[in-house]
This record gives C-alpha cells, sequence and structure tokens, in this order.
C-alpha cells in the first residue's frame, strides 16, 4: 500500500461489552482482570502506558512507559527525576495515563495526581534491574542533548569499570506514583456505541461510576 487513506481505515468491534451490573465496588480488581486478558492473548508489552503531562508553558508531552507497580496506592513508573517529565511533574502534577490495548478493543484511561515513591522502594526496584539497564540509567542524562551515541555508549562503558560489582541506584532516578482519582474502562462495541465506564473517587475514599456517552 502505497498511500494509507486515513479516512478510510475503519475496524468493527465484536466484544460482548461492558454493563454496569459486572462491575466491581473498585476499580483495581478489573484493572487487573483486563491486564490478565491482555497477557493471556500475548500482547506486547501489556504494561506499556502513555504518560501525559504539561509545561509550564501550557504545552502537552506524551511518551511510553512500563508501568511497574499497580496496587491500591497508584500506578507506578521509574525514571530520571531530572527528564523532561519528571520536571513537568514537579511543577503540574495532574497527569492522565493510557493504557492501550488495541487488538482487544480495549483501553483504560487513568487521571490523577503524581508523586515520587520512597527512595527505599525505588533502590529496590532498581537492584531488581539488568545490569546493563542499572548502567543505562546511571549513565544517562534523560531529555539532555547528547553529541552521538558514541559518547553515551563511552559513558556506559566507563560505569561499567568503575562499577566492577554492584551498580549503587542514583539519587535523580526512582519511581514516581499517579494517585488516580479518575479511572475510565473503555470497551469498543460494533457500530462505534462504545461502553464508556468511569469510577470516580469520592472525598471519603470510596469510588462512585458514571456512564459516559461514546
Amino acid at each position: 500500500m502505497d498511500e494509507v487513506d486515513l479516512a478510510r481505515l475503519r475496524r468493527e468491534y465484536e466484544a460482548n461489552g461492558l454493563a454496569e451490573s459486572m462491575l466491581p465496588a473498585e476499580p483495581l480488581p478489573l484493572f487487573r482482570a483486563w491486564l490478565h486478558d491482555a497477557h493471556n492473548a500475548a500482547l506486547a508489552e501489556v504494561n506499556a502506558m502513555v504518560v501525559s503531562t504539561v509545561g509550564d508553558d501550557g504545552r502537552p508531552s506524551s511518551r511510553m512507559v512500563l508501568c511497574k507497580v499497580a496496587d491500591d496506592r497508584g500506578f507506578t513508573f521509574f525514571t530520571n527525576y531530572r527528564s523532561r517529565k519528571a520536571g513537568e511533574i514537579a511543577s503540574h502534577p495532574q497527569v492522565s495515563l493510557l493504557f492501550p490495548w488495541h487488538p482487544l478493543g480495549r483501553q483504560v484511561r487513568v487521571e490523577g495526581v503524581a508523586e515520587r515513591v520512597d527512595p527505599a522502594e525505588s533502590a529496590a526496584y532498581f537492584s531488581s534491574r539488568p545490569r546493563g539497564a542499572q548502567l543505562s540509567a546511571l549513565a544517562s542524562r534523560q531529555s539532555a542533548e547528547v553529541a552521538d551515541r558514541a559518547t553515551l555508549e563511552a559513558r556506559v562503558h566507563e560505569l561499567s569499570e568503575r562499577y566492577a560489582d554492584d551498580v549503587p541506584p542514583p539519587d535523580f532516578w526512582g519511581g514516581i506514583r499517579v494517585v488516580p482519582d479518575t479511572i475510565e474502562f473503555w470497551q469498543g462495541r460494533r457500530d462505534r456505541l462504545h461502553d464508556r465506564l468511569v469510577y470516580r473517587r469520592e472525598p471519603a475514599g470510596s469510588w462512585s461510576v458514571v456512564r459516559l456517552q461514546p
């Protein structure tokens, strides 16, 4: 196909749908069930999520990261605290997440407030990473310009020789947890009459559910 006519690209969704009667009282069990379905369907990078932030100039920015923890506290990923996303989060902690499970006709949208995780938790996760990933995290000044790839590779090589045994966790690297106040479960349906059911956290901590029109 030499030229793709985007307007004609269309897929019909055949899923049974998502009804209010199917929902648990809290969103996490449903999220875990959908994550399990994505894993069983052998989807690539089932824990990949889009993180969207906004800068001081009001310009939004999105990127894909890997969710490493999803529990009652929120959704956690790990990054360089000097990166663009971490800097924007520090100034504007309201962020959104998106889990895109296209082959299943599903997506989960999360909105909430981001916060840094405890340094001990970050250090524990860092120690579980492969050595190469540890060295890359230590070597990279994430989001900063670099002359060429050789510069990065030389920095990794130098650090590898310096730390022949354990690689110390850098103080500029760690976890960011998004504490959700809204979680939307989107299920594709025929004729674009999709199901959109949204959990909203109430002031007392419980969750309410509303249906949005597609």
